[in-house]
């Protein structure tokens, strides 16, 4: 019998990645203030404050199921030592598109899984997101036609929309650009008892 599975996160994306992938689980949006999760941080790498979001949303959920492993993730994106937030608006969208273009920046995946408030697992995977050259006239013009969706990732593209038209590369694995580094997670999960080996 396998331990039951929980996704800490109400991401549709998340949910589907763990779905496609023939896990059974149930899932449950972690209740947590993520600002104050990073102020109270030591450490600025971008890598640990996606780890510690993750561990904060899966020690936050794993109280409402005990014995169940409690998946949590989150990400960051940075370029050098600025960590990139979800914009508030179409013009700090806008300016935040322009300070990425031309240049790589980093989605940093961070995931932990969570038994009875224990962290028993923790990764981070990264992928390098090399965003072209374009005009203000396309920007704004790419803007116009995604609006609001653009609030919605922190980097204001959806890769599998019209964000696509912004990179000239990526280097990194799908799953870590959604949001879910799911080849480490399944091993894991085979390792903790919660999938069939």
């Amino acid at each position: 019998m396998t331990l039951p599975l929980v996704l800490a996160s109400s991401s549709p994306f998340r949910r589907m990645l763990m779905q496609n992938a023939g896990l059974e689980f149930q899932h449950r949006a972690a209740d947590i203030d993520e600002r104050a999760v990073e102020a109270s941080l030591t450490a600025t790498d971008p890598g640990e404050v996606a780890l510690a979001l993750a561990e904060a949303k899966a020690k936050d959920v794993a109280v409402h199921f005990p014995g169940a492993l409690v998946i949590g993730s989150d990400q960051t994106m940075s370029l050098g030592d600025r960590i990139y937030h979800k914009a508030r608006d179409l013009a700090e969208a806008r300016e935040n598109l322009l300070s990425l273009a031309g240049k790589t920046h980093q989605l940093n995946s961070g995931v932990a899984i969570s038994k009875d408030g224990e962290i028993v697992w923790r990764h981070v995977a990264v992928a390098r997101m090399s965003v072209r050259p374009f005009s203000e006239t396309f920007l704004d013009y790419y803007l116009e036609r995604v609006g609001e969706k653009a609030l919605s990732s922190v980097g204001a593209y959806q890769l599998e929309g019209e964000g696509i038209q912004l990179f000239s590369a990526i280097e990194g694995d799908y799953f870590t650009v959604i949001g879910l580094p799911m080849l480490p997670l399944l091993e894991a999960l085979r390792s903790l008892g919660a999938v069939n080996v």
